[in-house]
């Protein structure tokens, strides 16, 4: 039996020294370049894969950066918190109607990237980094259309680029972005204010109302939280905050 296992090591790795030269001599290319006939770079499968998988991982950074996903996840959780409703909708819930909402948001500035940037390169009629510039434009478009000039200001300020754009469009994304979300997470909050008031109200009654029977051992919370569940199925709560978030965006 030893001597069956010392047999079979030495061939192994005979084997793995002769097959080495042939594998590594039949590779891909790690990198390859091509230049056009215009003058642009093109480069080999290997490297657009890689690029690709890359930019897998800055999906969720895109997403909550450059959409209408920031702006509604957070008016849905100050919602669930002015019900009192601390897991109901859960987490999961919420980010799965916030995903949903954004793709119907988005839709006009998908459809755009779709014919302008991914069909042409699919076709192979441009190249990668000009289809690149061409699917950040229309999102660039939609950027701009949601922040605030003061915003857009005080980014402009601190980058110490005041006199540098002569239109909003020439500015640079690493300054719109933080501009954008700082506007998205102001809207946001707005509109979670208005949606407080209502709820807000009724636990001002009910600890009102008990505090004048004398239970002021019992929370108020208990005895509000049927109320406002209600209130809010009575008027199609979630048609409405819905509608609204969706219709606050201007398109």
């Amino acid at each position: 039996m030893a001597l069956a296992r010392a047999s079979k090591v030495p061939f192994a790795f005979i084997l793995l020294c002769c097959l080495t030269p042939a594998v590594y001599g039949a590779g891909i290319p790690a990198i390859e370049f091509n230049t056009a006939a215009d003058g642009g770079t093109s480069y080999s499968v290997t490297i657009q894969i890689l690029a690709l998988m890359t930019a897998l991982t800055f999906i969720p950074a895109i997403l909550m950066m450059m959409t209408a996903f920031t702006r509604i996840i957070v008016v849905f959780a100050i919602l669930r918190q002015a019900i009192g409703l601390q897991q109901t909708p859960s987490n999961q819930m919420l980010i799965g109607l916030a995903l949903f909402l954004t793709f119907f948001v988005m839709a006009p500035v998908f459809d755009q990237i779709n014919v302008d940037a991914i069909q042409p390169y699919m076709a192979e009629e441009i190249l990668p980094l000009e289809a690149l510039d061409r699917a950040v434009a229309p999102l660039k478009t939609f950027m701009l259309e949601q922040t605030r000039d003061s915003d857009m200001t005080l980014f402009i300020r601190l980058a110490g680029e005041v006199d540098n754009f002569d239109t909003p469009e020439d500015v640079p994304l690493n300054i719109l972005m933080p501009a954008f979300v700082t506007s998205e997470l102001k809207t946001a909050f707005q509109i979670g204010f208005l949606l407080f008031i209502p709820f807000l109200i009724i636990d001002l009654v009910i600890a009102s109302i008990l505090m004048a029977m004398g239970m002021m051992m019992l929370s108020p919370i208990i005895i509000s939280l049927p109320f406002k569940i209600m209130l809010f199925v009575l008027v199609d709560g979630w048609a409405m905050v819905m509608g609204s978030v969706a219709s606050s965006f201007n398109m």
